[in-house]
């Protein structure tokens, strides 16, 4: 008898599901990779948004500063 074979009998009903990451968590392994790749992207975005914000404070706006004292 096959791998295949011993694991459709052992998993019954269960047999070609999605795993769960923890049994009594309705979280498929899919579903942690997908949150997993979203937050990843969106802490890029967040960072690059910083790094930009950090760039208009630090050097465009004491540049229109220097404009508006003189």
């Amino acid at each position: 008898m096959g791998e295949s074979k011993r694991r459709k009998q052992s998993l019954g009903d269960r047999y070609g599901q999605d795993q769960r990451v923890v049994e009594w968590l309705p979280l498929t392994k899919k579903q942690a990779e997908d949150f997993y790749k979203w937050t990843t992207k969106g802490a890029w975005i967040g960072i690059g948004v910083m790094a930009g914000l950090w760039v208009t404070v630090r050097f465009i706006g004491p540049t229109f500063g220097w404009w508006t004292v003189q």
